[in-house]
Order: structure tokens, then sequence, then C-alpha cells
């Protein structure tokens, strides 16, 4: 029988939060290192109510997978701002109010849950992500703090692949 650790037993080792990479397309630059945080995967299934007589019995009906929120090191060169608003300009340009295609924007994510060795144990795709808001941050003269840029991803779907 294994030891026991506050009830858990040694043969199991939790996943950590901060062993974790995620990864861009090439074409955005974004580079795993610069991220500080994401969101993992989340989905609502909708229950469809089937009334009969004096009770009431559910089914499934859609689903659907939640935003993902992303946080990043705002670098200077490459500028993490420059890159992510590259890729908001795929969604939708100021200055001429284009709006670009489905095919040109969206794109796939993958995120890796790595082991305490650095081995990957899990991977998210990501599929089809289109970006829905972004924050680049605050300037203050009394922080001293990194500045970060945060930006919410909707995916098409999310597959667990292990």
């Amino acid at each position: 029988m294994a030891e026991l650790i506050r009830g858990i037993p040694f043969d199991y080792e939790p996943k950590r939060e901060n062993r974790f990479f995620l990864e861009f397309p090439t074409e955005l630059g974004i580079e795993e290192w610069k991220i500080q945080e994401v969101k993992r995967p989340s989905m609502t299934i909708n229950a469809v109510e089937i009334p009969f007589i004096n009770e009431t019995n559910y089914v499934a009906g859609k689903y659907k997978w939640e935003t993902i929120d992303i946080k990043l090191i705002d670098t200077i060169g490459p500028s993490t701002s420059t890159q992510i608003m590259e890729w908001v300009r795929l969604h939708a340009e100021s200055l001429t109010g284009r709006m670009g295609y489905a095919a040109g924007y969206k794109k796939n994510l993958i995120i890796k849950a790595l082991d305490p060795t650095g081995v990957q144990v899990e991977k998210w795709f990501l599929e089809q992500c289109m970006i829905t808001s972004v924050d680049f941050g605050n300037n203050s003269m009394d922080s001293d703090a990194v500045q970060m840029v945060s930006f919410t991803v909707q995916p098409w779907r999310c597959i667990l692949n292990y």
C-alpha cells in the first residue's frame, strides 16, 4: 500500500497550476515564456426540460465552450502589445473600419500541462480561437510592477488529447 501525505497516496502526483505552456501559432510570434496565466477550458451544457404530469426530467441540450482568459508579460522588443494588436487587426481594423475573414483571425492554441520533470501529461487543443476582449494594462507613477497584457479568446471547441 502506498504511503500517504495528507490523504493523497504518493503514487498520484497532483498537477500543478504553474507547470504549463501555452503555444500560439508561429505567425503571431508570441513566445511561450511570456505567458503568465491561462484559464483552463470550461463548458456549459444546456439542460432541456421535459415536463410530464407533475414532475420534470432533463436531457442534455446544446453545449458551449466558455471564454478563456490569458495574461502575458508585455516586453519592449518584440512588443507583446504589438504582437497582440496585430492579431486584433486581423479581426477588425480601427483606421479603416474593415473586418477580417474568420479564416484569417481564428487561430488554434495549445495548452500543455507538465509533470515535475517537464514531461507533457495533458494537452488541450483550443480550436478556432478569436479574441473577444483585450486589456493592455495600466501605467502608474506609483508602481514598479511589470506591465501585463490580458486578453480573452472564444474557442469554437476544446479537445483534451491526453
